[in-house]
């Protein structure tokens, strides 16, 4: 945050406000923006604070909008708005109901009048958004001046489009702010950026772009508000994952606007991308639900160890209870690393042997499974057991389970409902085995907490003697880009085989992926990093003919 006062030859100071609100909480997110709007003024000299895409309800408020409460709600909050900010101009997302069509709307607001309002053009419904489903297109533009500036208003996905950009430019706009929430996936910072350089090509205005920051359910919202000169340049840029006020002047050149220099910071490369949104996004769904910690099963493997940190980083040693449940077939290196990072991160853990449970339901079952062979059944009754641990420890405590399986797990269905699966939220679902791996080591160059032999040693489920994952898996050096091409990318079994890879290997992948749509539909929410999660973002159905007709099609 800078200083107070504006530079003399900048006519207009906009701050541009990114701020992690609450979905739902009409009076408590309006509480946050008044108070920003007021240090705005007060602290930064501003003249225009600017707040994100539907910044009273939150977003994505979901079928919350069907509720004629929350837009009461959202009425009330604009009457205190115009009630409570004086001596600034403030711009605010919000729905707004006319009749019985709902929009999603921005109102600018000055002394208690609204002097302008958008209505968003373009609503997007694809990937995870359903923004159809609740409101109806706008129209027209809305144009509006501020100390002199014609400030062209539009909302998110109308900047992704030309059309509302240049209404407003016609309309005489010189200057274009743009509301957002956009959320994170990889390679989402530069996409926004290259969008919004071809509307200032096609406009020749500079670009204000201002987008909410934290975590909502499966989403995390990384920030990374920018501001374009008439050339398209990057003048300003706020960091990514975190709250802040942040100043742009507005000068005249040629009696255009034009953005003067400000702080420019850097993207964070796309590891620590990731790891930032993943601390962020575990970070709010445990306060924002109001958990008072977590508790998780850690086994010595790498996709437990990085959950752990990742718990830790988010909210810290002290509410964070890691648990150890060997087995007879647990290594006891797997002890040994598991304790070593517990211990480096200051968590407080406990070892609660399994084998008693297992050999109770053994002998329970055993005049049931007489005449059969040991298999997967008795593997998963071990994970049974962990999960019942984990549980009873968060009902007694209160703490939410973390779940610690990754997206190469959950697409094949590698992992056991009601065991492993069962838990409150699961940070690491999106995140395949390998970058599990990179972002381990990322974690460690910021101060080693992760063994090494983790790292090194090949991974197993422990469930078995001698077990490997590459023993009912193929190498995930060939089944992760199977499945990035298969999942995220839609292509089919032809084109995975024309890339190289074994015909027999991508059938058995693709089976897999299908077979298990019915355990993802019973997994915990867990961060999207992806641009296709599991979850609200892949809605495949479970009962479907699909898999058949392609495997016959390819036979044929």
């Amino acid at each position: 945050m800078s200083g107070r006062g504006a530079r003399a030859d900048a006519p207009l100071r906009l701050v541009m406000a990114q701020c992690n609100l609450l979905v739902g909480d009409v009076p408590g997110n309006t509480d946050k923006v008044i108070e920003l709007a007021i240090r705005a003024r007060d602290e930064l000299g501003a003249d225009l604070v600017v707040f994100p895409e539907l910044a009273l309800t939150g977003y994505p408020p979901e079928d919350l909008l069907l509720r004629p409460r929350l837009q009461e709600m959202v009425d009330a909050a604009l009457h205190r708005l115009l009630a409570e900010v004086r001596g600034i101009h403030l711009l605010i997302g919000h729905p707004e109901q006319e009749g019985q069509a709902r929009y999603n709307a921005a109102s600018l607001i000055f002394e208690r009048h609204v002097v302008a309002r958008c209505r968003k053009h373009h609503l997007p419904n694809y990937s995870v958004f359903d923004e159809k489903r609740y409101f109806v297109p706008g129209e027209g533009y809305a144009v509006a001046t501020v100390k002199g500036v014609p400030l062209g208003i539009s909302i998110c996905e109308d900047i992704w489009m030309p059309e509302p950009a240049a209404w407003a430019r016609a309309a005489g706009a010189r200057l274009l702010v743009n509301l957002n929430a956009s959320p994170f996936h990889v390679g989402k910072a530069g996409l926004r950026e290259s969008v919004v350089a071809a509307r200032v090509a096609e406009t020749g205005c500079a670009v204000v772009y201002v987008n909410l920051v934290g975590g909502q359910d499966e989403l995390v919202f990384d920030g990374e508000s920018f501001v374009t000169d008439t050339d398209g340049r990057i003048v300003r840029r706020a960091p990514a994952c975190t709250e802040g006020l942040y100043p742009v002047d507005i000068g005249l050149h040629d009696g255009w606007p034009r953005p003067l220099p400000g702080e420019v910071v850097p993207h964070p490369d796309e590891i620590a991308g990731i790891y930032q949104a993943l601390v962020l996004g575990v970070r709010d769904y445990i306060e924002k639900n109001g958990f008072p910690g977590v508790v998780m099963g850690l086994s010595g493997g790498v996709d437990s160890a990085l959950t752990l940190a990742i718990a830790v980083d988010a909210i810290g040693a002290e509410r964070v209870e890691a648990v150890m449940m060997p087995s007879r077939y647990t290594a006891d290196m797997s002890l040994e690393d598991a304790r070593a990072e517990a211990r480096a991160l200051g968590v407080d853990y406990r070892v609660i042997p399994i084998e008693p449970v297992f050999r109770s339901f053994l002998d329970v079952l055993a005049d049931a499974f007489r005449g059969t062979q040991p298999d997967v059944t008795e593997e998963n009754i071990q994970a049974r057991c962990r999960g019942v641990i984990l549980m009873a420890l968060s009902n007694k405590q209160g703490r939410m389970v973390l779940t610690t399986g990754n997206k190469s797990e959950m697409a094949v269905g590698y992992a056991t409902l009601y065991g492993d699966m069962a838990g409150g939220f699961a940070p690491i679902k999106d995140v395949p085995k390998l970058m599990v791996y990179r972002l381990c080591e990322y974690r460690n160059g910021l101060g080693r907490v992760i063994p090494q032999r983790v790292l090194e040693r090949p991974p197993s489920a422990e469930l078995a003697p001698d077990q490997k994952d590459e023993d009912s898996l193929p190498p995930y050096e060939i089944l992760d880009p199977i499945l990035e091409g298969y999942i995220e990318q839609d292509k089919s079994i032809e084109d995975l085989v024309a890339e190289g890879f074994d015909e027999a290997t991508v059938r058995r992948v693709v089976t897999l992926v299908a077979r298990n749509e019915y355990k993802r539909r019973q997994a915990p929410p867990g961060v999207r990093i992806s641009q296709r999660a599991f979850g609200r973002d892949r809605r495949y159905p479970i009962t479907s003919g699909y898999l058949e007709a392609q495997l016959r099609s390819r036979k044929a």
